[in-house]
């Protein structure tokens, strides 16, 4: 392979990291779940513990440790949390997603069919949210996706000696980043293959005693550790609360059966209409043809059953799906024969983007609704969308669907491009850094070493932010004498304050910051004692 041959492969990857670096670069750490993992490994490196994690004081058996690692060490590194480096653990995993799958399908697509499968999938609404956002679900995405492409080589002959070792590797990494979904995935899918062929006697070459021996030796490491560390009660929590209970009679996310047939449409989106549909009508005219095509859709529709059944629900946990949705609708869109209702369903997307800047415009002039829209880089990214949304119109009128698909694909990450720059101005809507900036400053000037929160949830993870952990309190506890030591500095939000007439009353006269939705308040002893 030659250095222009590799330069232009490498150059889309290069091209889908450029589009989103400067969200990476720009933007805070949103409080619900990012600021938590953070707070949780900087309390993992202060009680020196590598296996079992808390949040406070209180156990956290919910996620395997690797992305917690990743966390520590950049921590470890940097001094502090590099939001690019983290960046780097949930984006480059969404470009091996992407090239495992061109390369797997490179021997039944041309390049020119697997570009808008390619552009598809990376701007499909879930999977590159879940590329920007700082979690362990691409990476658990890419192992599973590894573990698949290794499962179908040797089933196909064409592994080599090490796969039967990388397969129960990728299979425990799975795991390990995210939890049973990383083997319940592989495990489900595989064997309803084998089933579909007539092949099921083959199950020990894949889930044999090599594959057994490998999860069960890497698995006793990892429970071993987790018992050293937090005992019998902890392990309890990992291999049964947090597997048992959650798939059968869930604590968190208990959703219906039915939970997935509606996720998927939004979490497709813009593509789904015309991905689902092309899914529907390859069914329909039982194009799964090859063995391909068979595992792929396999995949698809077990993952699909299998997460219907379980009791907690996420659209997130469909994410391993989502790429083979989308290259086995590329493999059937040639032979459907370019029906006209495809053409009608992929423009409903592009003229929605036709209307992209005359709706921003509208919002700004007319409505004045300006937190959304006043930055001229909003326009300016409202802009891209509507004429990327023109042209993709004009395409798909001349027939030319695939093109029409790369050029609003296109437009996609180049608007995502231009609106990252106004991100600085939205900072304070996103994340808290700012507003526990100002916090910090504030208590420095009072010489406060207090922190309180009142009426907002995951508050207690700004000590990321603050060195400590702000203490909860609850709106009766305002008013109970010496409750508060002051000076100090109390944290709510801009809804709490509104729907509350005794924290509206407690906060009057006070010295108050607001940044976003969410106030930081100055409470000192002259003023406290007043009340």
């Amino acid at each position: 392979m030659t250095d222009r041959t590799i330069k232009k492969k490498a150059l889309p990857y290069i091209l889908y990291a450029l589009s989103v670096l400067p969200i990476f670069i720009f933007r805070d750490f949103t409080p619900d779940n990012e600021l938590r993992y953070l707070s949780i490994a900087d309390e993992a490196l202060r009680n020196h513990t590598i296996f079992t994690f808390v949040n406070h004081g209180l156990i956290y058996a919910d996620k395997p440790p690797l992305y917690l690692w990743i966390v520590m060490l950049g921590k470890s590194i940097f001094g502090y949390h590099n939001m690019l480096f983290l960046g780097i653990f949930s984006f480059v995993p969404a470009l091996v997603v992407i090239y495992v799958m061109d390369q797997w399908v490179k021997n039944v697509l041309s390049e020119y069919e697997r570009l808008p499968g390619q552009l598809m999938l990376m701007t499909s609404g879930f999977f590159i949210g879940t590329a920007v956002v700082l979690r362990m679900d691409m990476l658990m995405c890419m192992f599973i996706i590894l573990a698949l492409r290794v499962f179908f080589k040797m089933y196909s002959g064409n592994g080599k000696p090490h796969d039967s070792i990388l397969f129960p590797l990728f299979v425990f990494l799975a795991v390990f980043a995210k939890g049973p979904m990383g083997i319940i995935v592989p495990l489900v899918s595989t064997i309803t293959f084998l089933m579909l062929k007539k092949d099921i006697k083959t199950i020990g070459k894949y889930w044999g005693w090599k594959t057994g021996i490998i999860l069960l030796t890497l698995c006793a490491f990892w429970f071993s550790g987790v018992y050293n560390e937090g005992g019998i009660q902890y392990l309890d929590n990992l291999l049964f609360n947090q597997t048992i209970n959650r798939a059968v009679n869930a604590f968190h996310h208990k959703e219906s059966f039915y939970y997935y047939f509606v996720a998927i449409w939004y979490s497709l989106a813009p593509w789904s209409l015309l991905l689902i549909t092309i899914f529907l009508a390859g069914l329909k005219k039982r194009l799964a043809t090859t063995d391909l095509e068979r595992f792929f859709l396999v995949i698809v529709l077990s993952t699909f059953v299998t997460l219907s059944l379980f009791s907690s629900k996420l659209a997130i946990y469909m994410l391993p799906a989502f790429p083979f949705i989308v290259y086995l609708s590329m493999m059937w869109l040639g032979r459907l024969g370019s029906p006209r209702w495809m053409f009608f369903v992929a423009g409903i997307p592009a003229g929605i983007f036709c209307l992209a800047f005359p709706v921003v415009f509208v919002t700004q002039r007319i409505l004045h609704i300006n937190e959304l829209s006043a930055n001229s880089v909003v326009f300016l990214a409202a802009l891209i969308l509507s004429l990327s949304g023109i042209l993709t119109m004009r395409y798909l009128i001349n027939h030319k669907l695939n093109i029409g698909i790369t050029t609003m694909c296109c437009g996609m990450l180049t608007a995502v491009f231009a609106v990252s720059f106004a991100i600085p101005k939205y900072n304070s809507m996103i994340g808290l850094n700012q507003l526990c900036n100002q916090a910090s400053k504030t208590a420095m000037e009072l010489g406060a070493e207090n922190y309180y929160y009142c009426e907002m949830s995951r508050a207690d993870n700004l000590d990321v932010y603050l060195g400590v952990q702000p203490e909860m309190l609850k709106i009766k506890d305002l008013y109970e004498q010496n409750r508060i030591k002051t000076p100090a500095i109390l944290f709510t939000r801009k809804k709490a304050i509104e729907r509350n007439d005794s924290l509206q009353m407690f906060l009057k006269g006070k010295k108050a910051f607001r940044t976003g939705n969410s106030y930081c308040i100055t409470i000192d002893n002259k003023i406290i004692n007043e009340n």
